[in-house]
């Protein structure tokens, strides 16, 4: 991807894929899929002004697995890949990879 660097509290977020198959084998074309709402984060801002002028910094990373809401942000192209960009309060979760790996195994 292309160097970008959304503004101020924005983040881009590239969505994981999800399984196309119910849990009874029966695949689910790409037409009656909903879109995920986890992702990637790939790109941040530097952060939101606050109301003294201060820059507040972002809690999110890049590299950092999200969950979203299904409306939130706006979808684009970049590089020929489909991301969102939406703001960092627009974010519901982080989802901690490290743990929820462990419960697999």
């Amino acid at each position: 991807m292309a160097k970008f660097r959304p503004l101020h509290d924005r983040v881009v977020v590239r969505r994981l894929t999800q399984e196309a198959r119910t849990a009874g084998g029966i695949i689910i074309p790409d037409t009656a899929q909903e879109k995920p709402m986890e992702g990637e984060i790939v790109a941040v801002g530097n952060g939101a002004r606050g109301d003294d002028g201060k820059l507040i910094p972002l809690e999110v990373k890049v590299g950092d697995r999200v969950l979203f809401g299904k409306f939130s942000g706006t979808e684009t192209k970049l590089d020929g890949e489909e991301v969102v960009i939406l703001r960092e309060s627009d974010i519901m979760a982080v989802i901690d990879q490290a743990k929820s790996s462990k419960k697999a195994a």
